[in-house]
């Protein structure tokens, strides 16, 4: 055989190898077929195992309230509308604590908790917040499942999340969605800031578990959109929990002295945006104060004066100020920093008493 037919076979050959290589490349890898095309990123096939992980620490609710006859958790008369009710609630401890929405049990005279693998107690009532709509029951059984805790201000937008509940008396029942918003404010209740979740939360969901994709409780479910007007869609999709960051605080609260204890200045305040603010010479919003009494009253404070300031904070919303007041103890002194019409800018300190369990007066 001569060089030159050598060479062509041997050229041949490698050609053949090489589309062969080629062709089971392309089977294995076939987006390299239009490059510049990044392949979509791997993912969970699904949530079983999140469920799995927190489900059985999610109990169902039964309440029982009778209109007159007695006066349910609240304290008061127990509504016309009461009568049977569905919600859920969570374990959130081996000792048997169980958190879930103070309207759940509110207007309860009789409370029944089932868990996931069938066991029925009779729960102790611990305590309640209605400035945050969460409450706390404690039941004694033993070997309890019990939920995972995970935070709340690692929260993003476009975050998986399963809502776990009670639904329409379902139990067990699983939703899936993303988190929507986070620290929305609804003025349901004084002390809020809602994850917005378009997981289905219906009837018989409020107290249950919000699970991220890892199993772990990011949030209490609390609500939805209110009823729609007539002629209108009614909405859907949106949806709103407690986050567990606020969860954890007032069920320590609840556990060690059977309330939350928080700070109380004793205003109540609007807020002044920067345009209008600009007009006194302040550079940024203010809150004015509409009302004064207890500790502010005693700290010289007065209708009318604008508070900037606390502990070298700047004052951007009304919730900003309530919440830095209410976590603070009582007995605790602030520094505020302000302007008066007439005086100009001053500073006073205060010293906080608790808040009262009811008070027109919220900061």
């Amino acid at each position: 055989m001569s060089p030159t037919v050598k060479l062509l076979a041997f050229v041949g050959q490698s050609a053949v190898v090489g589309l062969a290589i080629a062709f089971i490349v392309l089977i294995w890898k076939p987006e390299l077929l239009r490059p510049g095309l990044t392949p979509p990123p791997s993912g969970p096939s699904g949530y079983s195992a999140a469920v799995a992980a927190s489900a059985p620490a999610v109990v169902n609710l039964y309440t029982t309230g009778i209109p007159g006859q007695r006066s349910g958790f609240g304290g008061q008369a127990t509504s016309a509308a009461a009568g049977q009710g569905l919600g859920s609630g969570v374990v959130i401890s081996p000792a048997g604590f169980i958190v879930t929405n103070w309207h759940v049990i509110r207007d309860a005279d009789a409370i029944a908790v089932q868990l996931a693998d069938g066991r029925v107690a009779t729960p102790e009532f611990v305590g309640a917040d209605p400035d945050t709509e969460l409450a706390l029951l404690k039941i004694d059984l033993p070997d309890l499942p019990v939920i995972s805790l995970g935070r709340s201000d690692t929260l993003e937008v476009g975050d998986i999340v399963l809502a776990i509940g009670n639904s329409y008396g379902l139990n067990q029942t699983v939703t899936q969605g993303i988190i929507s918003a986070t620290g929305r404010g609804l003025g349901v209740t004084t002390f809020e800031s809602f994850i917005q979740t378009d997981a289905a939360i219906n009837v018989g969901n409020s107290g249950g578990a919000l699970i991220n994709a890892q199993g772990e409780l990011v949030g209490i479910n609390t609500a939805v959109l209110g009823a729609p007007l007539r002629n209108r869609v009614t909405p859907a999709g949106i949806s709103f929990a407690i986050p567990v960051n606020l969860v954890r605080g007032v069920m320590t609260e609840l556990i060690d002295h059977g309330r939350v204890i928080r700070g109380w200045l004793g205003v109540r305040t609007r807020y002044v945006p920067s345009l209008n603010a600009a007009a006194y010479g302040l550079d940024g919003p203010g809150m004015e104060l509409l009302d004064v009494g207890g500790p502010a009253r005693a700290a010289g404070l007065v209708p009318g004066d604008i508070i900037t300031h606390i502990n070298d904070d700047r004052m951007m919303s009304r919730q900003q100020m309530m919440n830095l007041i209410a976590a603070e103890r009582p007995g605790n002194t602030i520094k505020i920093r302000g302007f008066r019409r007439g005086v100009g800018l001053f500073q006073t300190e205060a010293v906080l008493t608790e808040r009262p369990v009811s008070s027109q007066l919220g900061g």
